[in-house]
């Protein structure tokens, strides 16, 4: 009966399950996934992995974009899609292929000389393992006052005084 009942909703009205290459800044960074109906659905976008030396695999990112116009010839993304939309797709074979192969590419096309690895994207929530930076520390943060006041004073034409030429670790206690 249900089999039935699909038969009777229009083409324009059921997603075509398409999956295709739409790249974001370069080919094979991004897959267009048909998700739902009107050509609605997800571009997921596709990362590189290069920390460890002549290994390149992807890293993943479940925040996806909405796609939108993706069964016609200009399909477009905005915004984001929710992230259990993305663990969603990952249940389809043939996005995991789709995937795997731009992925490859990819890894390819930025690391020519690196071995790719496959890495398969998350599937839950709990999966994802969002990759850890290091935190930047308050000297990285802040530019040094009397580098920024010295070139103020030479784009203004102004004399520099010995305050101005003193560098930071002279002017610090304890310096060498």
């Amino acid at each position: 009966m249900a089999i039935l009942l699909a038969g009777c909703v229009p083409a324009e009205q059921r997603p075509s399950g398409r999956v295709y290459p739409l790249p974001r800044h370069q080919p094979h960074d991004g897959l267009a996934v048909v998700t739902r109906p009107g050509g609605k659905g997800l571009h997921i976008w596709i990362e590189t992995d290069t920390s460890r030396a002549g290994v390149c695999q992807p890293r993943w990112l479940p925040d996806a974009a909405r796609l939108q116009g993706g069964n016609g010839p200009d399909p477009t993304s905005f915004g984001l899609a929710p992230r259990e939309e993305f663990f969603l797709a990952q249940e389809r074979g043939t996005v995991r292929l789709a995937l795997r192969r731009q992925a490859e590419g990819l890894c390819h096309q930025r690391s020519p000389d690196s071995v790719f690895v496959w890495v398969p994207p998350p599937r839950t929530e709990a999966q994802h393992r969002p990759r850890v930076l290091p935190l930047l520390e308050e000297p990285e943060l802040l530019s040094d006052p009397r580098a920024i006041r010295r070139a103020e004073k030479q784009l203004l034409g102004l004399p520099l005084t010995p305050d101005d030429l003193e560098d930071k670790e002279e002017s610090q206690p304890g310096g060498s």
